[in-house]
């Protein structure tokens, strides 16, 4: 998320009320989650295995809740509670938006203000499409599908029927007495060429964008959390679930009702069998299968020799009792 325009660590603590550290006219250009931050933006960090990882990074201003001097260069907006003032901050520069109410009569659809639709672009009645939203030229769009504010769809991309594209994020803090959410001020980006089955939610990213780049296939029930980048090419089957921050490189094969968790990398080419379940980065080129989805010959081999476990302890019993006495 940019600030429309520029503001300073000062004016920041101010509306957060809590102190700083750094030159007090620090300009910060906008908020960002670690994984996705630039030169000139704010990150936050409530945990402290983190802090050198936010601290070296990218990210020139840094709300933390430890009270340390600031790394040349940056400055440090010191907070009780982090997490609820990066939403604070969101809150504060995040312009309100008008539901989609207008009603677009060469479409019979209702669509926020601010959307442009290319040339041959056919959308069904049903769809219902939000403020500052793209769509290219030469794509289908199908009923029940809804397309959140700041989406951008590109050329020749088919939207079966009730997609969201664009829903807030899944990312909530253990408060003891209730979950707090990390607001979503990110966008999502579907790429030319891209089809996305019946029934998918391709969420929002929370500060940065989702991408499903070109030419990539989503069949029906799919789910991509937020901030998870789909190269191109990719194939994945119905059911299955992508965790947030996770990056599927290009021409990689996910087979159904595959679970792949949050912040990992799937590496050019990789094949993942289905029902795996991915807890970890895998290098691209090769086949998995399993949970956790390991090379699919190893996983095989591993199933095949459990298999045996049986007839080897039946086996070693009748060792074990060969020379004793047969009794009638």
């Amino acid at each position: 998320m940019k600030f429309k325009e520029p503001k300073t660590v000062q004016e920041l603590a101010n509306i957060l009320g809590c102190t700083f550290k750094g030159d007090p006219n620090h300009l910060v250009l906008g908020l960002n989650e670690i994984h996705s931050v630039a030169e000139g933006d704010l990150t936050f960090t409530d945990i402290e295995k983190y802090y050198n990882r936010s601290l070296n990074s990218l990210a020139t201003t840094i709300l933390i809740n430890k009270d340390i001097e600031a790394p040349e260069g940056k400055a440090l907006l010191i907070s009780d509670n982090p997490f609820s003032d990066y939403n604070k901050l969101i809150k504060a520069f995040l312009d309100p938006e008008p539901p989609a109410s207008q009603w677009n009569e060469q479409y019979r659809i209702y669509t926020g203000y601010d959307v442009e639709i290319g040339e041959g672009t056919v959308i069904y009645p049903g769809v219902v499409i939000g403020n500052h939203v793209r769509i290219g030229k030469n794509c289908t769009i199908f009923p029940g599908t809804v397309i959140y504010d700041q989406s951008y769809i590109g050329n020749e991309v088919i939207i079966q029927a009730n997609v969201v594209i664009g829903g807030h994020g899944f990312y909530f803090k253990n408060r003891k007495t209730h979950w707090e959410k990390l607001l979503s001020c990110g966008r999502t980006i579907i790429e030319d060429d891209v089809e996305i089955g019946a029934c998918c939610t391709i969420d929002k990213g929370i500060s940065d964008a989702t991408i499903l780049k070109k030419g990539c296939k989503l069949d029906n029930h799919i789910h991509v959390g937020h901030c998870a980048v789909i190269g191109e090419r990719v194939l994945i089957a119905a059911q299955a679930g992508i965790g947030g921050t996770t990056t599927i490189e290009e021409d990689v094969i996910i087979w159904g009702q595959v679970g792949i968790t949050k912040d990992v990398v799937i590496g050019k080419g990789a094949m993942i069998l289905a029902q795996s379940g991915v807890s970890k980065s895998l290098e691209g080129g090769k086949v998995y299968f399993g949970y956790p989805a390991d090379e699919n010959r190893k996983t095989l081999k591993e199933m095949a020799n459990i298999r045996k476990i049986d007839s080897i302890l039946q086996r070693l019993n009748q060792l074990e009792h060969k020379d004793e006495p047969f009794l009638d």
